[in-house]
């Protein structure tokens, strides 16, 4: 006799709606799904026809629930009549803070070490809460770090870099975590790609940086709490030895040119 399979019915990213105040339910699933992180700020929503069938509702329904989240600043009007997530975290610090961060390596070491208790409660969090999903997330964006690393491609590793602690960020579940992540995202970018670009050693640097990264990979996929906290922790600090080396390279690289002038300028062949 031949088993007949079960095939598994696919999940939806929207659930069908049975509630007497249809308008009210969709809007709470609309939020949930921004708060968990599912629906990130500039993501595109599906056309009113392909929504309203996946809610199995009205459209009548459906446009009085999308005028509230729209007067709530959730949704907004995107490019050719369609809505899409609100821009919601913004960035923590404006262009210009960020700029003056980058300009003085003390502030940047400052962020680096509020990132350090972050990123550890994050893995922690991970390991206690990661899903099979969410495991395998985070070890697609290491095959292609490793990809990056071998290529010698620093731009991919950088935004490699990125999301693997956002990926690391939604692992933990915690919402809070996940939007501030998401408004410091801009520095976080501008700040690796500062300091690949004065590492003298950056190809030897970028390999323990991929290495770290699965190092917390691996704890966060083997459950152990600990031990991924711990491996975080070891990333940030090393992330500030290397970002304090790019700025010693810098300031030697500057005093090497002023000595040079210096001896051109003041040699006695010029008197």
């Amino acid at each position: 006799m031949v088993k007949k399979i079960q095939k598994k019915t696919p999940i939806a990213l929207f659930e069908s709606i049975h509630n007497e105040s249809i308008p009210e339910a969709i809007v709470w699933q609309f939020e949930e799904l921004i708060l968990n992180g599912i629906l990130k700020e500039g993501a595109r929503l599906p056309s009113e026809r392909h929504l309203a069938e996946q809610l199995q509702v009205s459209r009548p329904k459906l446009r009085e629930a999308l005028t509230v989240l729209k007067e709530r600043g959730l949704i907004c009007s995107g490019p050719s009549e369609s809505a899409e997530i609100a821009r919601l975290t913004k960035n923590a610090l404006s262009p210009a803070l960020i700029d003056l961060y980058l300009r003085h390596p003390k502030a940047i070491d400052d962020h680096l070490e509020y990132r350090r208790v972050q990123e550890s409660f994050a893995a922690r969090l991970a390991a206690l809460r990661a899903t099979d999903e969410d495991r395998q997330a985070l070890t697609s964006i290491i095959d292609e770090m490793v990809k990056a690393n071998e290529n010698n491609d620093s731009d991919i590793e950088t935004e490699l870099d990125i999301c693997f602690h956002l990926a690391v960020v939604d692992a933990s579940h915690n919402r809070h975590l996940i939007h501030t992540m998401a408004s410091l995202y801009e520095l976080n970018r501008k700040g690796l790609a500062l300091n690949r670009k004065y590492l003298s050693n950056v190809h030897e640097v970028a390999k323990k940086l991929l290495q770290q990264h699965q190092a917390i990979c691996t704890e966060i996929c083997a459950g152990r709490p600990e031990e991924a906290s711990a491996a975080a922790e070891t990333h940030i600090d090393f992330v500030r030895w290397s970002m304090k080396e790019a700025q010693d390279n810098l300031e030697r690289s500057h005093n090497a040119k002023k000595r040079s002038m210096a001896r051109q300028s003041f040699s006695p062949h010029n008197k």
